[in-house]
């Protein structure tokens, strides 16, 4: 097989850019291509050519094979990396660049298609003698029989879009009753993300953990893995952050599972990068016995870093070299050393149910991260003032770290994560770190479970009201001023002739003006009082080494800050807290407890009320989808309808009054 020569690359952002880097290494032109949202994207910018594809609805853009295959022939691309979602798992694009004589990097058609349908999947690998969990994998989608076979596998089951991924068509059930609406909110979402509503039911495993193995074919029959990688840490089944190898894993566990992918690979004479999944039984130690397959990714994944990191491996200079007839290395001389963690820092509030965030971003500078190169790695489409829009995955970066021991790893992502001080949205970079810093984490407690049960200490702690912030944020400012007096008039001390010295800064909390006095100062410590309430003692020594994850709020140097036009923002552990310099006018909130209002721009998929209908608070009333992500709004008191403004399939705007109750009467 030819050469590549020039790649296009049929997607966007992070992906996007890392096969742009490993193009540039082996010498392969590259050529990008971008929605209206897109314009300015950083894969843009660093591709050799740019070529427009249409609006910024992924549908009317990065999906449409005919764009894409027509960017391919204008610029003369002789190869397509498809990196993962949009189009990478869709066999017509495939056919599609075969016809137009364009080499695909990635498997054939045919096997795309064998694994693309998980009911198909399954039954193909219960064939080759790989363990599948039990289930109904058939094509009858009666509702009624669908419910019947849930109860005859027994409660509680995973109903699955067949067509899925990414955590999308997907729901467990607990109860018979509760089959019917879940049922239905997944076959929403299944047709709505792969436009197939087709499900699968497949018995729950009751602690169960993500366990991957990396697979490679080539066009001479040879098929090798790069180990695995423990994804078990998820929310709403989208992995949060994955580490190679897994946790806990044995040399005769790792050789049935690797020998399991491997069978299950050349069952389909797989050919490119694909990730083999399996449910694990984490009630206990790993058992060579207690793994089921789960589905194939025919792709590479978004966690593939953990795997270049501990193998030293390119898996994008693997599979273009694979795409141009190569050969790939024999499995014993590919080799693993050392642990790495990877994770996903995301645009996302995790105290508002881990809603997209959406704004532009103020502050961002992934360069300034890393210290060492060898140890950690940022991957990312995203510079400081660009956007985060309604239209993708709200993904910011993925932070990944290498050392020779899981605790070493662990410790310096947390350095990461500590050092991100994104500004200008809400991420889950707090989030992240108290992941990382949980004792079930610490202790390889790891399941499918985990975030959902350990919420409440994953959150961080609310300080936005707590008088102390308003202090810490008077003492960076007064810090800033110091700084810039370089003259005796220069001085912002507030000194003023036969008067004692007053420092004052002024800041705003729901709107309401707060004043914060410095009353005292010295080398240790300073005196606050925030409204005239209290004096607060706060410490300007050495942090203390017992802080961990609760942020002390007396204590100077355990924060980073950085000044703004009209805030100030307070960095730690991951944790950011903004603190206004001004006053806003208007109430936003004036109608919240009367109404429904759209928490982000998105598509009203169902409004399940009428006017005039008696509601009880936390009754499901509109079902919205945004950011590929599909919520439920519901009544936010006991009332009765009184307008309707959401309509479905129609497009809403941040901050829309979606429907609102009748004023309560006393």
């Amino acid at each position: 097989m030819a050469k590549i020569t020039k790649i296009l690359i049929a997607n966007r952002g992070e992906i996007a850019c890392r096969v742009i880097r490993t193009a540039r290494k082996m010498g392969i032109a590259t050529v990008a291509v971008f929605s209206d949202a897109d314009r300015n994207a950083m894969h843009v910018r660093m591709a050799d050519e740019a070529v427009h594809i249409g609006p910024s609805p992924a549908i009317e853009s990065y999906l449409v094979i005919e764009k894409i295959i027509n960017a391919a022939k204008e610029t003369g691309a002789d190869a397509i990396h498809p990196g993962y979602g949009f189009l990478s798992e869709n066999s017509a694009f495939v056919r599609a660049c075969s016809k137009a004589k364009i080499n695909f990097i990635g498997p054939s058609a045919e096997s795309m298609d064998s694994m693309g349908l998980k009911d198909a999947a399954k039954s193909l690998m219960d064939e080759a003698g790989v363990p599948i969990t039990p289930g109904y994998h058939g094509k009858d989608q009666t509702p009624s029989l669908l419910k019947a076979k849930a109860g005859m596998i027994g409660y509680p089951v995973l109903i699955k879009a067949v067509a899925g991924g990414g955590g999308k068509g997907m729901r467990k059930v607990e109860a018979d009753a509760d089959f019917d609406a879940a049922l239905a909110s997944c076959q929403r979402e299944a047709k709505a993300s792969f436009d197939n509503d087709d499900v699968l039911i497949e018995k729950y495993i009751q602690s169960p953990r993500h366990i991957e193995v990396q697979v490679f074919g080539d066009e001479h029959g040879n098929v090798v893995h790069m180990f695995e990688r423990d994804c078990s840490l998820q929310r709403r089944h989208q992995k949060v952050i994955e580490e190679a190898p897994a946790p806990g894993m044995t040399k005769p566990v790792r050789k049935a599972m690797t020998d399991a992918a491997i069978k299950a690979a050349k069952a389909v004479n797989y050919v490119g990068a694909g990730t083999v999944e399996f449910i694990v039984d984490g009630s206990g130690a790993l058992k060579t016995d207690g793994f089921w397959f789960m589905e194939m990714n025919t792709r590479l994944q978004v966690e593939h870093p953990v795997t270049e990191m501990i193998t030293g491996l390119d898996l994008v200079e693997l599979q273009i070299r694979v795409a141009q007839g190569e050969k790939l290395p024999k499995q014993k001389d590919i080799q693993m050393e050392g642990h790495a963690i990877e994770a996903r820092l995301y645009a996302e509030d995790p105290s508002n149910d881990f809603l997209p965030s959406i704004g532009r971003i103020f502050c961002f500078d992934s360069a300034s991260w890393k210290d060492a190169d060898d140890e950690y790695r940022i991957d990312t489409g995203i510079e400081e003032s660009d956007r985060i829009s309604i239209y993708y995955d709200p993904m910011i970066a993925k932070m990944i770290a290498l050392c020779e021991t899981r605790e070493e790893a662990t410790e310096n992502l947390k350095y990461l994560i500590d050092k991100a001080e994104v500004t200008g949205i809400a991420t889950n970079s707090a989030f992240l770190y108290r992941c990382l810093s949980h004792d079930d984490f610490i202790c390889e407690k790891l399941s499918t479970h985990f975030i959902p049960k350990n919420l409440t200490d994953l959150l961080p702690p609310d300080f936005t009201q707590d008088d102390r912030v308003y202090g810490l944020a008077a003492l960076f400012m007064e810090q800033k001023y110091k700084e810039k007096s370089v003259t005796p008039f220069g001085t912002q001390n507030g000194w003023r002739l036969n008067q004692p010295i007053v420092k004052k800064h002024h800041f705003v909390r729901n709107g309401a003006a707060v004043s914060v006095h410095i009353k005292r100062e010295s080398d240790l410590t300073a005196l606050i009082s925030v409204n005239d309430g209290p004096l607060i003692e706060y410490s300007y020594g050495s942090e203390d080494t017992s802080l961990t994850n609760e942020p002390s709020l007396n204590h100077y140097s355990a924060w980073a800050f950085k000044i703004f036009d009209d805030h100030v923002s307070l960095y730690r552990q991951g944790q950011v807290i903004r603190v206004e310099r001004e006053i806003f006018d208007g109430d936003t909130n004036a109608v919240a407890g009367n109404a429904i209002i759209a928490p982000m721009p998105g598509k009203i998929i169902a409004v399940n009320v009428k006017a005039g209908d008696v509601v009880k608070k936390g009754d499901p009333m509109i079902v919205m989808e945004a950011m590929k992500m599909e919520m439920t709004l519901p009544a936010p008191r006991d009332g009765q309808i009184e307008t309707i403004s959401a309509i479905q399939n129609a497009l809403v705007a941040d901050g829309d009054i979606l429907l609102s109750l009748k004023e309560e009467t006393s």
